[in-house]
């Protein structure tokens, strides 16, 4: 496994994302994945699932202290005592002693943002969570939570592949030592059939999903959490240690999102 180092903390490069399974199905695959050698789990309350979540890592063998949880408040509970009770509720069905990772699952058009991470900041003085931050937040808005914070803001988790640009979140991230971390990032499947990725992996005996989350993994700041309910799709998508793409190959899959801007060229030193 890799790690993304940030704000001093280091977080599994490959986190596994389990939406939208529920109940059986999800803890069974979080434990497979947990048996493969992921190291960060992602959920969220509107998932429904953190209770399979916290069955599966207390149902494994890998020790707590070596999972990366992370779960997300819902766009509704975003009020001050709000984030305190629905925080304190995700752990318990969690079950985990702390969350290591709570953020805002998406920005809020009526809660002031200095309301919602003023609560998260307090969670963090109780020692309910130990780390915060954001989710589809765009610069301008994750700039205000890290000025509302005392604490770092560790990630802004959003959709990001092969065919989506994201120059300059990651540069301000790259810039401020923020996290991104990417769900989505095999694109619903449309990694499968490129013709570049598919090309890409030959060279090195890999499927297009594997190049796709090398590619995403090997750029710096970035975390990746892909989904998958299949042991054979959940094992493929963690063996991306072995290989390492050029910076030729960088950004050739760069250009199937429109290219690198020359700033951000020289930030990923390619």
């Amino acid at each position: 496994m890799e790690y993304v180092t940030v704000q001093g903390v280091e977080v599994p490069a490959l986190g596994f994302g389990t939406w939208p399974m529920k109940g059986e199905t999800c803890r069974t695959a979080v434990r497979t994945a947990l048996e493969y050698g992921y190291g960060h789990v992602d959920t969220a309350q509107m998932y429904e699932n953190e209770a399979a979540v916290g069955r599966a890592i207390a149902d494994s063998d890998v020790p707590r202290e070596e999972v990366f949880v992370v779960t997300k408040l819902r766009s509704g509970n975003l009020a001050h005592d709000d984030v305190l009770r629905t925080a304190r509720e995700s752990l318990d069905r969690l079950d985990t002693g702390v969350i290591d990772l709570l953020l805002i699952h998406s920005p809020s058009r009526s809660i002031p943002i200095e309301e919602s991470i003023g609560a998260m900041n307090r969670l963090q003085d109780e020692g309910v969570v130990e780390h915060i931050g954001v989710s589809n937040f765009s610069v301008a808005q994750l700039e205000s939570a890290m000025e509302a914070s005392e604490t770092p803001i560790l990630t802004n988790q959003v959709e990001y592949h092969p065919f989506t640009s994201r120059s300059d979140l990651l540069e301000f991230c790259l810039e401020h030592g923020v996290m991104l971390t990417a769900y989505t990032p095999l694109a619903r499947g449309r990694v499968t059939g490129d013709e570049t990725l598919r090309a890409i992996g030959d060279r090195y005996g890999k499927i297009p999903a594997q190049v796709a989350l090398r590619w995403l993994i090997q750029q710096e700041m970035v975390a990746a959490i892909p989904k998958a309910a299949d042991p054979e799709h959940i094992a493929e998508n963690v063996d991306v240690f072995d290989f390492e793409l050029t910076a030729e190959e960088m950004e050739r899959v760069f250009d199937l999102g429109g290219g690198l801007v020359a700033r951000l060229r020289t930030l990923l030193g390619l």
